[in-house]
């Protein structure tokens, strides 16, 4: 008899770091709670080890199987976690989990800050606009006064060549920074901590949105409404016009692969 859990294409992986990761579709989570997640990755940071960390949500998910590239190289991160309701629901049906909430991008920053800042280490941010960052580098300031903005880097909003990218690496590993904060967007940011896993001596966090939520630009959904996995819509409204075409077609696809998902599974008892 076969099950979700055991299925080659939802099957619990066991791996021989601190944690398990457990697959679905084509993505492998971590199933820590925040708090934990980021002990484990302000661990990897203290010691400047390279070290991929992204918080993947349904359009990352998505983006991942429908990206032969991006699906290749995806689990070269070390730790995914379930940034979005409906990731933390399916990988708790289908693994028979549970997890309790989801870990937002915007959350798992202010806690590797947190404790970033409790062990006086350096950090690097890297993409958005000059002005975001800014407003970024002076929250971090003034709220974790133990952290060290060794670095940042605006975005170029294209693919480095050789040389710049060769240069970025030298530049942010010369700096002396523990974390590196990502802020290019899905999937642009997950496509470059996988690329530079082994090149860059930090832990580097592919946060997206976290760079304006944490800049004052974007307002947080309320609690109640992230519970009820309606925080896409709460987005949306702010964004209309740049998020509708990747809510409607990730969405749908996803509660597509769901369902196909589970109707296979009670096809093979």
């Amino acid at each position: 008899m076969t099950c979700l859990q055991c299925s080659p294409v939802l099957r619990a992986l066991k791996i021989t770091t601190q944690f398990p990761r457990y697959k679905l579709f084509l993505p492998e989570y971590c199933a820590l709670p925040c708090k934990e997640a980021a002990r484990v990755i302000l661990e990897k940071a203290s010691q400047r080890q390279s070290f991929g960390v992204a918080a993947l949500a349904v359009h990352g998910l998505v983006e991942s199987v429908n990206d032969s590239v991006l699906g290749e190289k995806i689990n070269r991160i070390e730790m995914i976690v379930p940034d979005g309701q409906p990731v933390v629901w399916a990988l708790n049906a289908f693994h028979h989990l549970d997890i309790d909430f989801k870990i937002p991008g915007p959350t798992l920053t202010l806690e590797v800050l947190k404790l970033a800042n409790e062990q006086r280490l350096n950090v690097f941010l890297y993409g958005s606009t000059a002005d975001t960052l800014q407003r970024f580098q002076d929250h971090i300031a003034s709220s974790y006064p133990g952290v060290t903005v060794v670095g940042v880097h605006e975005d170029r909003f294209r693919d480095a060549t050789a040389e710049e990218d060769a240069a970025d690496i030298e530049r942010i590993n010369a700096s002396g920074a523990h974390i590196v904060l990502v802020g290019r967007g899905c999937p642009r940011q997950e496509h470059w901590v996988a690329d530079h896993v082994g090149k860059v001596d930090s832990a580097m966090l592919a946060v997206g949105a976290a760079f304006d939520y944490h800049a004052g630009k974007l307002k947080r959904a309320p609690m109640w409404v992230q519970k009820y996995g309606l925080e896409w819509l709460f987005r949306l409204i702010q964004e209309p016009g740049r998020l509708w075409r990747r809510y409607l077609f990730t969405n749908l696809q996803f509660i597509r692969m769901c369902l196909r998902a589970r109707l296979q599974s009670s096809q093979s008892k």
